[in-house]
């Protein structure tokens, strides 16, 4: 395994996790329903797991960093944006 693709998936981790929380803060705004907001963080944290091994083991290296960057960027706006 690369190092280049273990530096990225940390990177994705580091932004990724917080962009969880931030997705399930914005489903408990919209629905108010616990429920809704426990699928939900389910349903991204899977989706972040999943980017994270995929990462780690078979994508191209300019589709990795777009993802981290994509990754990033979305967090950032949201931040900015509550």
């Amino acid at each position: 395994m690369e190092s280049w693709r273990v530096f990225a998936t940390v990177l994705l981790a580091v932004a990724g996790l917080p962009l969880v929380l931030v997705v399930m803060a914005k489903a408990r705004d919209r629905t108010g329903s616990s429920g809704q907001v426990a699928i939900t963080g389910a349903v991204t944290f899977t989706i972040l797991v999943v980017l994270a091994v995929v990462m780690l083991t078979v994508l191209p290296g300019v589709l990795t960093w777009v993802i981290v960057g994509t990754v990033a960027a979305a967090l950032s706006v949201m931040l900015l944006a509550s």
